[in-house]
């Protein structure tokens, strides 16, 4: 028997197949369309997107030689994605990396509402989680609202749409209203945020015992399987991915180089005092503290576009190979999403430069300051999580350089190790989808028998001691450079 997982990403869908021992027999890719009708604005199509599910799922079917057993799911969280009463889109999907509500944020924040919520959920709401999302539609398309029956996430939609059934894993569930230790939603911060009106528009929550559900007869025929075929929800993709990895246990930590870096940390209980920061995502019997970062492989795209490298990161890394560490000076903030960042902390004004540029920087300079920039904001989600891993686990399509990898331990201080899988997301749907279906008892044991090992970047002593100081001179750069924000916003007309 052979399984499919899809893990639906913000840019792309990618369908695995693998057979009955766990390996990778096909890989489909389709690319997603994320459009930007307005300054701060992220939007998909939701049928857009299922028919990159469907198309994908159908060519993998295509190629293998086994029957399926199942499907198991994983996609990108937060956003909102509305629905009607049957099932039918209300409009475009709003992304996790929508801004348009920062405004909303902001106040939140000057009332000491995300404080308080953070004592109970464990996340710091930004603009692109659905209280935030859902409160700008009310004052700003509440027709919208009235048409729309139920808030989805992506995971959410493709599952109602193969199963008919509207559903949030616990991990979509997690932020912004659920009581993080309770693992429920929570009536006290619905009445936090003012949005007592919204409950009824959250799906039903599903927990380790209610992942898997039937393939609808119109579903089977549009992706040529079986009609009844079990479909498993699996955690959302940042989580996902971590299980894909190994990180499992409290105390591991792996980093997503995707869309978003995402560095993420394992804990047995959720850290609700310090300084609220990230997101704290339920999994079964533990916790994930996870800093998503706003921009992360979009800043690798636009540095090529930039430097003329066309789409060839793999050219960006040879241009910054030939220029030695700390890039003569020059420091890079990473900061480029038109929402601003929400990890590890949260500016919706927060945007990118070059600081101590001359005319002795060259091409290499920029592409080695730019890398250097991404592996340090990665170290700072890292400080920010209180962790001390003794490795950082990588996933995404960052993690196909060796040149950034290495370039990650030396920042980092510890090694850095990849898998041998293609797609760690998909990977962990598929070790979930082990669990609920009833191969394996756990997520260790099925992690233990088909995750395959990989490649490990030892850190460079030297480096190490380097980059230790780039560190500090990357958080003082930072703090000088924010004081300029507001005033930035104001000349964009950001108000």
């Amino acid at each position: 028997m052979a399984v499919i997982c899809v893990d639906a990403g913000t840019t792309m869908i990618k369908a695995v197949g693998y057979g009955d021992d766990g390996a990778e027999l096909v890989v489909e890719r389709r690319n997603t369309t994320v459009r930007r009708p307005a300054p701060g604005h992220a939007e998909q199509d939701l049928t857009e997107v299922w028919q990159a599910v469907a198309a994908g799922v159908r060519r993998v079917l295509e190629r293998l030689d086994a029957p399926v057993s199942h499907l198991a799911l994983t996609a990108q969280g937060d956003g909102s994605w509305l629905v009607d009463a049957a099932g039918e889109p209300t409009g475009p999907a709003i992304l996790w990396n929508d801004g348009r509500a920062a405004s909303i944020v902001e106040r939140w924040s000057r009332d000491g509402v995300l404080d308080r919520a953070f004592r109970l959920n464990g996340s710091l709401t930004f603009a692109g989680l659905p209280n935030a999302i859902l409160s700008w539609l009310r004052e700003h398309d509440p027709d919208r609202l009235a048409r729309s029956a139920a808030s989805l996430t992506c995971g959410g939609w493709i599952f109602a749409r193969l199963t008919g059934r509207p559903a949030a894993d616990e991990s979509d569930g997690s932020a912004p209203f659920m009581d993080i230790r309770e693992r429920r939603y929570s009536d006290e911060l619905f009445g936090m945020y003012g949005m007592e009106w919204a409950r009824p528009l959250l799906p039903d929550l599903r927990g380790d015992d209610r992942r898997a559900a039937p393939l609808t007869a119109s579903a089977a025929r549009e992706l040529g399987l079986a009609e009844g075929t079990p479909v498993v929800l699996a955690p959302y993709d940042v989580a996902s991915t971590a299980i894909g990895v190994g990180a499992i246990d409290p105390g591991q930590a792996c980093t997503i180089l995707g869309t978003t870096l995402c560095t993420e940390i394992v804990l047995e209980e959720p850290q609700l005092d310090g300084d609220p920061s990230g997101l704290t995502v339920a999994l079964r019997g533990r916790y994930l503290r996870a800093f998503p970062t706003l921009a992360g492989g979009q800043v690798i795209d636009w540095a090529c576009r930039m430097l003329g490298l066309g789409d060839d990161p793999a050219a960006l890394s040879a241009l910054a190979d030939r220029c030695p560490p700390g890039a003569d000076g020059l420091v890079f903030l990473p900061y480029l999403s038109p929402a601003g960042e929400r990890a590890p902390f949260l500016d919706s004004r927060a945007r990118g430069s070059f600081l101590g540029l001359s005319i002795d920087h060259d091409r290499e300079h920029l592409a080695r300051a730019v890398l250097e920039g991404l592996c340090l904001v990665i170290r700072d989600c890292m400080a920010a999580s209180g962790a001390r891993p003794v490795e950082l686990r990588v996933s995404g399509g960052g993690s196909a350089s060796p040149s950034w990898l290495r370039m990650l331990a030396d920042v980092t201080g510890v090694p850095v190790v990849r898998t041998a899988d293609a797609e760690a997301g998909a990977r962990g749907a598929f070790l979930v989808a082990a669990v609920a279906t009833g191969r394996a008892a756990s997520e260790r044991e099925a992690a233990d028998a088909y995750i395959r090992p990989g490649d490990v970047f030892d850190p460079d002593p030297a480096r190490v001691a380097r980059y230790a100081g780039a560190y500090e001179a990357f958080l003082t750069v930072r703090n000088a450079t924010a004081a300029a924000w507001p005033t930035l916003a104001t000349l964009r007309g950001d108000v």
